[in-house]
């Protein structure tokens, strides 16, 4: 895919959908109606596909991004069900609930889409187009709303062209969005708490669980576990030196670029300078050195502007004393 691709608008239709999942499938970016707004889809399983998409939406910052699923037994190939959002999701899916769950262990989602999080938000979207397009697809499909951050979200192709044109390969125009509130967030991974209210009221879900939903802090980090909720965000065992220009004793290499002289582990996040490789390597890469056991890591300069903003924000609260 190219830095700047042209972007095409094709109208809602089985060769939209057939486009589109190729599109994907190629690591491209896809806009598309859903019940609320116009999303932007990547394949959730390609890092660089999922960098692409924090660059094109400007601003990056690497919080995790819902995966979206055709059905229930997707969705439990990503994360680990327990009793309760069994209940849950056969009571509102398809629909606008969303679910942070304990990841698999085998989960194909990129690290990157998940924060470095060993939890995942997931849900099975509503729109008759988004489930063809996960069908056709056949993996999931993150996808944030289709606009610049900051901007108003988009409910139609016309506002989503105005955001990103040149930015992203397709636009599937499935007409005017019925705009609502976005999806209610709920975290099963201990008590279960409500992270973001949305389209299914608290009171619904707590007669289906025949319980409590204990609310979420919201403050406090810029990291959310889930859109809607902040929690701590992912950091390696290791201590971590940033903008190193030499390597001290016992220290491991996280590179960038043309990686210094080292007779010790090393990690390039790019070696050709890609910030958009380098973001999606980052932290699958902290992953393998704390699985290798190591306890120093020195951090390569890596360029700010853009993906880098992110990549140095990420660093810089991963290195600071804990």
């Amino acid at each position: 895919m190219t830095a700047e691709p042209a972007t095409r608008v094709l109208q809602a239709g089985a060769d939209a959908i057939d486009a589109a999942a190729r599109t994907l499938a190629a690591g491209g970016l896809v806009a598309f109606p859903t019940e609320t707004v116009y999303g932007l889809g990547a394949d959730a399983t390609q890092g660089e596909a999922v960098a692409r998409l924090y660059a094109a939406k400007g601003r990056p910052a690497f919080n995790p991004l819902i995966a979206h699923v055709a059905d229930v037994a997707a969705a439990r190939k990503l994360a680990v069900f327990d009793e309760a959002a069994e209940k849950l999701a056969v009571t509102y899916w398809p629909g606008p609930l969303t679910l942070v769950l304990a990841k698999q262990p085998n989960c194909p989602v990129a690290d990157l889409a998940l924060a470095g999080l060993d939890s995942i938000a997931v849900r099975v979207p509503a729109h008759p187009l988004a489930r063809q397009l996960l069908a056709a697809f056949g993996k999931a499909i993150v996808a944030p709303s289709a606009n610049r951050s900051g901007h108003v979200s988009p409910t139609s192709a016309a506002h989503v062209l105005t955001d990103l044109r040149g930015r992203i390969e397709l636009v599937i125009d499935g007409g005017a969005c019925e705009v609502g509130v976005e999806s209610t967030i709920v975290s099963l991974l201990g008590a279960p708490a409500l992270l973001r209210p949305g389209g299914i009221a608290r009171a619904e879900i707590e007669a289906t669980l025949g319980s409590r939903l204990t609310l979420a802090e919201t403050a406090g980090d810029d990291a959310p576990l889930a859109p809607g909720m902040l929690a701590s965000h992912y950091a390696p065992k290791a201590r971590l030196r940033l903008n190193a220009e030499n390597l001290h004793a016992g220290e491991a290499l996280l590179a960038f670029g043309k990686a210094l002289p080292t007779a010790g582990p090393v990690l390039n996040l790019s070696a050709r300078g890609d910030l958009v490789e380098a973001a999606a390597n980052l932290f699958s890469h902290l992953r393998t050195f704390d699985a290798g056991g190591a306890t120093a890591i020195a951090v390569m300069p890596v360029p700010h502007g853009g993906l880098g903003d992110a990549i140095n924000d990420r660093l810089t609260r991963a290195a600071a004393p804990r």
